[in-house]
C-alpha cells in the first residue's frame, strides 16, 4: 500500500499544510512552522524521504496523495514552495474535496523553454545515482534541492544501499513538466499569493508580475526564501489570518 510521510503538530485552526519542492522534504519547515503557533501538517511528498513512490507522477497525482493522506477534510491554508506551490494551487481548484482557505505560492518556476524541459525528461528517465559515501550524497541532495550552504541534509532525504548512498527521491519525479499557471491561477476558489526572492533565478519578480501584479518580491532572498528568512515568509500568511 502506497503511504505519505505526514508530519504534524501544533495546535489551532485553521491548520496550515506546508509542501515543499522537488527534490527536498517536509525538514526544510522545520524553523518555520513552530512560530505559526497553530496546527501543522507537513508532508514528504511522494517519491521523497520515506514516502511511497507513484507509477505516473503529474501535479495532478501528486496533489490527489496529499489529499488523500490528509487526516481530516477541516479548512487549511496552504504554503507550497517551488512544485509545492504549484500543488498548492492545484489543491485549490476544489477537485480533491478539500476547503482551501488561501494558498501561498513561493518560487514557482514559471519560464520553460524546451531545453529545461528536455532536461527534465532525461533526469526523470535515468537510474538513481550511487555515491561512493555519505557525504555525497549528502551534497548531491543540497544541490538538487537549493539548500547548499542554507541548510543541513535531511537524513530522511538519502537512503543507504548496497554499495553506496544514494537519494531517496524517485528519479521520475523530475517528469511532472511544467505547470499552466495562469489556468491553475484562474482555476483556485481561493485568496493566492504568489512570491519569490528576489534573486531567485527560477521565479523572476517580473515574469510572476506579469501574472499578478501584486506578485510579492522578498528582498534579497533566493529560491529558498522560506529557509533564508522563515519570518519573511511567515508574514505573508497573515493574510490569510494565520
Amino acid at each position: 500500500m502506497d503511504t505519505l510521510n505526514m508530519r504534524t503538530g501544533g495546535e489551532g485552526e485553521p491548520a496550515v499544510l506546508l509542501l515543499h519542492g522537488l527534490g527536498a522534504t517536509g525538514a526544510v519547515w522545520n524553523h518555520f512552522a513552530p512560530p505559526l503557533g497553530r496546527r501543522v501538517l507537513v508532508p514528504d511528498l511522494p517519491g521523497h524521504g520515506p514516502s511511497s513512490p507513484l507509477p505516473h507522477y503529474s501535479f495532478e497525482t501528486l496533489t490527489a496523495a496529499v489529499a488523500r493522506a490528509l487526516p481530516d477534510r477541516r479548512p487549511l491554508v496552504v504554503a507550497g514552495h517551488s512544485l509545492g506551490g504549484v500543488l498548492a494551487l492545484e489543491l485549490a481548484s476544489g477537485k480533491y474535496d478539500v476547503e482551501v482557505l488561501g494558498v501561498l505560492a513561493l518560487g514557482v518556476k514559471v519560464e520553460w523553454t524546451q531545453d529545461d524541459l528536455g532536461r527534465v525528461a532525461t533526469l526523470a528517465a535515468r537510474p538513481a545515482r550511487l555515491f561512493e559515501t555519505r557525504v555525497d550524497a549528502e551534497q548531491a541532495y543540497l544541490k538538487v534541492s537549493g539548500l547548499l550552504g542554507i541548510a543541513p541534509a535531511d537524513p530522511a532525504g538519502l537512503r543507504e544501499t548496497e554499495g553506496g548512498w544514494r537519494l531517496a527521491m524517485d528519479p521520475a519525479a523530475f517528469g511532472v513538466g511544467a505547470p499552466d499557471m495562469p489556468a491553475l491561477l484562474a482555476a483556485a476558489r481561493c485568496p493566492v499569493v504568489l512570491a519569490a526572492g528576489e534573486n531567485d533565478p527560477m521565479s523572476r519578480p517580473g515574469r510572476l508580475r506579469a501574472l499578478d501584479p501584486d506578485a510579492v518580491t522578498l528582498a534579497g532572498l533566493g529560491h529558498n526564501a522560506h529557509v533564508e528568512d522563515p519570518a519573511a515568509v511567515r508574514a505573508l500568511l497573515e493574510r490569510f489570518g494565520v
